[in-house]
C-alpha cells in the first residue's frame, strides 16, 4: 500500500503509514485507490500477519461516518482488529481504551432525577444524544446546538423531563 498511502504523522523510517493503535485509520493519497488498498490489506491478513477483524470502508464506512470524498476528516479505509490485538509500534502498551469492540461501543448510562422512576430502557441510541437530552433538562430548545439541527439529533428515548 505504500504507494497509496501519503506521508502522515507515522513514527517509521520512510513517514508513511496509516494512524494506528485500537483501529487502524487510512487516508489514502486518491480515494480511488480504496478498492485496490482493501485487496492488499485483505491479501495480507492472516493470524500472524496484520489480525484483522474488520474492513470498514465504502458503505460501510458511511453507516457511522461522511463520505471520505466530501470529508477529508473521514478516513478511507477503517481496520478493527481481532479482539485482543492493539496495532502499536510500542512495546510498552499495556492495554487500550476506546474503539470500536463492543465493550467500547456499548455504553451504560445512569440518568438520576428525584422525579424518575426506576425503569430500564432497551433502545437503539448514541452519546450524541447526550447532549441534546441535558440541554432540554435544562428547559433549553436541543436544536439550539447546530450538530442536532444538522445531524437531526434527537434525545434519548423514555426520558421524561417534565
Amino acid at each position: 500500500m505504500r504507494g497509496f498511502i501519503p506521508n502522515s504523522e507515522s513514527t517509521n523510517s520512510t513517514g508513511i503509514g496509516p494512524t494506528e493503535d485500537d483501529v487502524s485509520l487510512i487516508w489514502l493519497k486518491n480515494s480511488s485507490d480504496t478498492e485496490a488498498s482493501v485487496k492488499i490489506l485483505e491479501d495480507n491478513a492472516s493470524a500472524s500477519g496484520i489480525a484483522l477483524g474488520q474492513i470498514y470502508y465504502g458503505p460501510s464506512l458511511a453507516i457511522n461516518y461522511n463520505e471520505p470524498t466530501g470529508d477529508p476528516r473521514t478516513p478511507d479505509i477503517i481496520v478493527t482488529p481481532n479482539v485482543g490485538v492493539t496495532y502499536s509500534g510500542s512495546t510498552a502498551k499495556l492495554a487500550e481504551h476506546g474503539g470500536f469492540g463492543h465493550d467500547d461501543t456499548n455504553v451504560i448510562l445512569l440518568l438520576s432525577l428525584p422525579s424518575f422512576q426506576p425503569k430500564t430502557v432497551r433502545a437503539e441510541v448514541g452519546t450524541v444524544q447526550v447532549a441534546p437530552t441535558i440541554l432540554q433538562a435544562l428547559g433549553i430548545n436541543p436544536s439550539a446546538l447546530k450538530a442536532v439541527r444538522v445531524e437531526g439529533t434527537g434525545v434519548l428515548p423514555g426520558v421524561q423531563l417534565k
